[in-house]
């Protein structure tokens, strides 16, 4: 291969990197949703992506409502708009926040406005940056505390104020959790969004 086309190959547009992100959003909902029992195991299939083994949810209702946000979150990657996904995990009969899981995204802002030629990065590389998260999260059920009580979800999004919200979606406040313990996780890059990843949990007040 000339050092032309591996160049070409190499370089991150801001579609490509939008796919990357919102992909990485879906796979890293679904494995935390699995990983805490948010949902049963047996409504959730095993896909092989980033080299690894992931759980998919094959739940007709959340399929749905994961592509519909996942979709308006793409749409947010394109313009630089988004900031931040929360997932929120709540107890079902408490309805006290027991985790947040938080993902900031950075956007090259001048490769938006075409300042600044598009970077090149390796799919290798993003790919291995995505493993080490992904490998996070699978291990996290040894450090954080267990869901005793049965669960729910919600996703936060948060984006620039300009932004255009669609009608279905309603207002939330930040949901932290008192006495929080924060675990910080991996990040990955395309070089056009940056996402750094963390977890809230509560942590036992007598520890």
């Amino acid at each position: 291969m000339s050092k032309t086309a591996q160049a070409t190959r190499n370089t991150i547009t801001l579609k490509g990197s939008t796919k990357v992100v919102t992909e990485f959003f879906a796979y890293a909902v679904n494995s935390i949703l699995y990983q805490r029992g948010i949902y049963s195991a047996e409504s959730f299939e095993a896909q092989r992506q980033y080299g690894l083994t992931m759980m998919v949810t094959t739940d007709p209702g959340l399929t749905k409502y994961l592509t519909s946000v996942l979709q308006q979150m793409s749409d947010w990657l394109v313009t630089g708009a988004l900031q931040k996904m929360v997932l929120v995990v709540t107890s079902v009969s408490t309805k006290e926040v027991l985790e947040r899981w938080t993902f900031d995204i950075q956007t090259d802002k001048a490769v938006l406005s075409g300042e600044k030629p598009a970077p090149e990065k390796s799919e290798g590389e993003i790919t291995s940056e995505i493993q080490a998260i992904v490998r996070q999260i699978t291990a996290s059920v040894t450090f954080l505390p267990l869901l005793n009580d049965p669960c729910t979800f919600d996703l936060l999004v948060y984006t620039d104020t300009s932004s255009d919200v669609p009608f279905e979606w309603e207002e939330s406040d930040a949901r932290y959790i008192t006495n929080a313990a924060d675990v910080k996780l991996r990040s990955f890059t395309t070089k056009v969004h940056k996402v750094d990843a963390l977890v809230s949990y509560k942590a036992d007040a007598e520890g």
